[in-house]
C-alpha cells in the first residue's frame, strides 16, 4: 500500500520545525494554516456575583476533508488535522468499504489535507453494499486487567489538545500492555478511527488489540470496533443499551468506566 507522505512530512515539519531544517524540501507551509489544531478567542466571564472579565480560551478548530474513493466521492469528515491519511484508512475499514490494508492501493492527501484520495485494488462496492455485509463473530482474547488501567492511568495524566481546549476526545492502540499509538480529535469516531487506520498502515495484528476511548460507546463505535476485529473496546464512559447488546452478540468484550481506581466489564 502507498501513502503520499508529503502532507504528512510538512505537517511534522510544522509541528517540529528543529527536526526538519531543509526549507527548500518541504516548500512553502503557508497553505497548512488550515490545520491550526485550535485558535485563541477572546470571550467574557460572567461571575455568579455578577461581575465580568475579558479572556481568552482555546477553542478546538475543524478541518473539513472530502474523500474520494476510486474517482467517485463517499465520505466528508469534519475532524481534526492530524492524522489524516490514518483517520481515511480506518474510516473506510469501520464503514465496510474494505476488509483489510490488503484492499488499498493508495491514499493520498492533497496539500490542503482537505482532499483525500483513495485508489483500491478492486472496484469498490457502494457503501450501502457494504455496509449491509455481516461482520464476523470475534474471537476472544486474553487480557490482563492491569493494561486497562495503564491506559486510564495515560487518559488521566491528560493529552495536550484536550488540555487546552477540554473539547476533543482521545483515543488509544495497545497491544500486550504496550501503548501503540494515541491521537486526539473532536470526533470520537474519527479517534477511534485513527488508531484503526494507524494499526492499517503499522501493520499491526487488529486482532490482538485493546482501543480507549475518551468517550461513551454507543451501537454504532461498538459495529465499529466488531468490523475492524477489535476484541476489546474499553471506555471511559458508559455504554448504551444497544452496544452492550451488539458486543454480545458478536463476542466483542466491552469494558466502560475505566478508570485508575475501577472498570466495569459489561460483555466478556
Amino acid at each position: 500500500m502507498y501513502i503520499e507522505e508529503k502532507y504528512i512530512q510538512r505537517a511534522c515539519r510544522k509541528a517540529c520545525p528543529n527536526e526538519y531544517k531543509d526549507t527548500e524540501a518541504y516548500g512553502d507551509l503557508s497553505e497548512y494554516e488550515s490545520l491550526e489544531l485550535f485558535r485563541y478567542e477572546k470571550v467574557r466571564e460572567i461571575l455568579r456575583d455578577g461581575s465580568s472579565r475579558e479572556s481568552k480560551i482555546a477553542i478546538p478548530a475543524e478541518h473539513l476533508m472530502t474523500i474520494y474513493v476510486n474517482g467517485r466521492k463517499r465520505l466528508e469528515v469534519t475532524c481534526t488535522g492530524q492524522y489524516l491519511a490514518e483517520l481515511i484508512l480506518g474510516r473506510l475499514l469501520t464503514e465496510g468499504f474494505i476488509g483489510d490494508a490488503g484492499d488499498v492501493e493508495s491514499v493520498r492527501v492533497n496539500e490542503s489535507g482537505k482532499i483525500g484520495e483513495v485508489t483500491l485494488k478492486v472496484k469498490d462496492q457502494s457503501r450501502q453494499q457494504a455496509s449491509e455485509c455481516m461482520p464476523s463473530v470475534i474471537k476472544p482474547v486474553k487480557w490482563e486487567k492491569e493494561w486497562v488501567f495503564t491506559l486510564a492511568d495515560r487518559m488521566a495524566e491528560g493529552m495536550p489538545l484536550h488540555q487546552k481546549t477540554f473539547a476533543v476526545h482521545s483515543c488509544f492502540l495497545s497491544v500486550g500492555g504496550e501503548l501503540l499509538f494515541e491521537c486526539e480529535d473532536i470526533g470520537r469516531h474519527n479517534a477511534f478511527d485513527k488508531v484503526i487506520g494507524y494499526a492499517l498502515r503499522s501493520q499491526v495484528d487488529l486482532k490482538r488489540c485493546i482501543v480507549y476511548s475518551s468517550g461513551r460507546t454507543p451501537a454504532d463505535m461498538a459495529i465499529k470496533a466488531v468490523r475492524a476485529g477489535i476484541p476489546v473496546l474499553a471506555a471511559k464512559a458508559v455504554p448504551t443499551q444497544e452496544a452492550v447488546e451488539l458486543a454480545r452478540e458478536y463476542g466483542l468484550t466491552l469494558i466502560c468506566s475505566a478508570r485508575r481506581d475501577m472498570l466495569r466489564v459489561c460483555t466478556a
